[in-house]
Parts: C-alpha cells; sequence; structure tokens
C-alpha cells in the first residue's frame, strides 16, 4: 500500500488486466447497483475500485485506504464455497478483509449493505 491508500502499482500479467477490463464492462446489475453507491467517493468520501487484480484474483470492489474488499456473490458462489474460501484466505493473508454480499441483499437492501461496510471500516 502507498501512502494514501492507494494500490501499489505492480505489473499485472496481461490476461489479469483483460479480463478485469471485460468484467468492468459486463457488471451484474447487483455490481451495477453497488458501484454506483461506492463510486466517486459516494460513501462517507471512501475511495473504491472496481474490478481490481489482487494477486491472481479480480476482486468485485476493493476500497485500499482501509484494505477492504467487497465481493457480490451470485448463486453459482453457492455451489463453489471451497473456490471461494481459499480466496478470501489469499486475500486476509495479505492484509484485505474480505466481506461478501448476495445479489439479493444488494438488490433489495442497498442501504444496510452500505451501512454494514460503513461499519467494517469504523464510520458507521
Amino acid at each position: 500500500m502507498t501512502e494514501g491508500g492507494s494500490l501499489p502499482h505492480r505489473k499485472v500479467p496481461p490476461h489479469l488486466r483483460h479480463n478485469a477490463r471485460r468484467m468492468r464492462s459486463a457488471m451484474t446489475e447487483a455490481e451495477l447497483k453497488l458501484w454506483n453507491e461506492l463510486r466517486a467517493h459516494r460513501l462517507m468520501g471512501l475511495g473504491f475500485r472496481r474490478q481490481v487484480p489482487i494477486g491472481n484474483s479480480i476482486v468485485d470492489f476493493a476500497c485500499p485506504e482501509h484494505k477492504l474488499v467487497v465481493e457480490v456473490d451470485g448463486s453459482q458462489h453457492a455451489e463453489n464455497q471451497t473456490h471461494d474460501q481459499a480466496r478470501t484466505t489469499y486475500l486476509e493473508q495479505q492484509g484485505w478483509q474480505v466481506v461478501r454480499f448476495w445479489n439479493g441483499d444488494v438488490l433489495t437492501d442497498i442501504d444496510n449493505v452500505c451501512a454494514h461496510i460503513l461499519r467494517l471500516i469504523g464510520k458507521g
């Protein structure tokens, strides 16, 4: 982490960079709804980035200043919990806190999702 909470600029493998760009242009409805709350420092001035490569993974949203990763999971994640847990473990070993929300929660209760994010970083 660099001063000011930004991610250090590391060489990102071309395939990860390409996948992150592709994912930014093909966000799910739930990801778009949450992004509209997080983008441009709209949530209490917090700086979030979307579809961010960290290690060998691309996370949905990251707040570098608070080392917080926010994942929005659809039903496919219910069947692939082993992979998600391995990713979470890796990110936590790198110093990140990971929080996951189901698509349905984001779509139907965005206010509580945002309030939970704020509580995690001590602003709620």
